[in-house]
């Protein structure tokens, strides 16, 4: 099988988790790495041996097929679009777009070129999503009726060294969480029909307690605590909170409830994690992973998947349509506060095929 060229876009704290986790897959290889600082890109150039060097310059090579894009959300935009002029096709950090008519000029441009877009995250093609999911397509727990997802923290200012872009349009915890717990609940429940929830900013400023910032106050300009309803197609419904104003809590990540029995859904935000079906009156019992890509970080598996359907002609997976659809929900539930009313999503998308299940770890088909 023939390898797919990536270059990244972006050589910051999560580009290290990108460059190691694509070495274990067989359908890529990176070729090039830059971003807008000089010492970044060189730094990570040298640390996976390959060429490091300026936006323009990998851009205009013709062995990088996928650009990877791991800019600050404010820049996934233009650096997308650039990629796209450039004929490339395109993976972005999430979101896919600060808002979604930013994101749709995207998909647009990538529509008008031929080209594909695909987005983070792509956490819902680990073992432990992938398993989740096969024990509700199996019919497991029965006909799902409703859920929860919680995410909650007292904020990134804590342990990140630059967190400021957290608070400023862009960030905030349903665009920032949000992405991995709403993108695994598609992958689990099927598209998104409508919206309500209130959105709060408790605080103006945050104080930095990391470093090297450690003291500077920062500004907010979004929502730090978000709270509401999904209801999907299917009828289901979900109550959901991302919130960077919560001291601690003891929520599981994702609850799915069913007719027959109710489902823990692992951490979102990791590929792995345990399983577990409880049925009325019984123990949470821990399930068997049907796939793997589930003990470890394989934080390029939707890159992979772009690539390996770029090469047989499928759908991938990771798609921009996705992103696009789980975007618009989000910036439905600052509306539904801001309106006081109901959002219906204009957007829908198909569940992502189910991977194969059985297949060993680093392997897509």
């Amino acid at each position: 099988m023939r390898k797919i060229g990536v270059g990244i876009i972006g050589c910051g704290n999560i580009s290290t988790k990108y460059m190691t986790a694509m070495q274990q897959f067989s359908t890529i290889e990176l070729r090039a790495v830059a971003d807008m600082r000089t010492a970044p890109a060189e730094a990570r150039g040298a640390e996976f041996g390959v060429p490091a060097m300026r936006v323009d310059q990998l851009l205009k090579r013709d062995d990088v097929e996928i650009v990877v894009n791991l800019t600050v959300p404010l820049a996934h935009t233009d650096v997308s679009l650039a990629a796209l002029r450039a004929g490339k096709h395109v993976h972005s950090e999430k979101p896919l777009g600060v808002n979604v008519a930013e994101a749709r000029k995207v998909m647009d441009l990538a529509e008008e070129k031929g080209v594909r877009v695909g987005s983070a995250p792509d956490t819902f093609l680990g073992g432990g999503h992938q398993t989740a999911r096969k024990l509700i397509d199996d019919g497991a727990i029965g006909k799902v009726v409703a859920g929860n997802a919680f995410f909650g923290c007292p904020g990134h200012e804590r342990w990140h060294p630059a967190p400021g872009f957290y608070y400023l349009r862009g960030g905030g915890p349903m665009l920032d969480m949000g992405p991995y717990y709403i993108t695994d609940l598609v992958n689990l429940l099927g598209p998104i029909a409508s919206v309500v929830g209130f959105a709060t900013r408790p605080k103006a400023e945050r104080l930095v307690t990391s470093q090297p910032m450690n003291g500077t106050l920062i500004p907010v300009e979004v929502a730090t605590h978000v709270t509401g309803v999904l209801e999907f197609v299917s009828g289901a419904v979900v109550s959901i909170t991302m919130s960077f104003d919560v001291p601690k809590h003891r929520h599981s990540p994702i609850e799915i409830y069913g007719s027959e029995g109710s489902l823990s859904v692992p951490d979102p935000n990791r590929f792995g994690g345990e399983v577990l079906v409880a049925k009325a009156g019984g123990d949470w019992q821990a399930q068997a992973l049907s796939h793997g890509n589930s003990e470890g970080e394989f934080r390029s598996i939707g890159v992979a998947d772009m690539a390996a359907a770029l090469i047989s002609g499928r759908p991938h997976r990771a798609s921009g349509a996705l992103a696009l659809h789980v975007l618009e929900a989000m910036e439905a539930f600052q509306t539904a506060s801001d309106e006081g009313r109901r959002v219906t999503l204009a957007t829908t998308v198909e569940r992502p095929a189910m991977l194969p299940p059985g297949l060993p770890t680093g392997t897509l088909d």
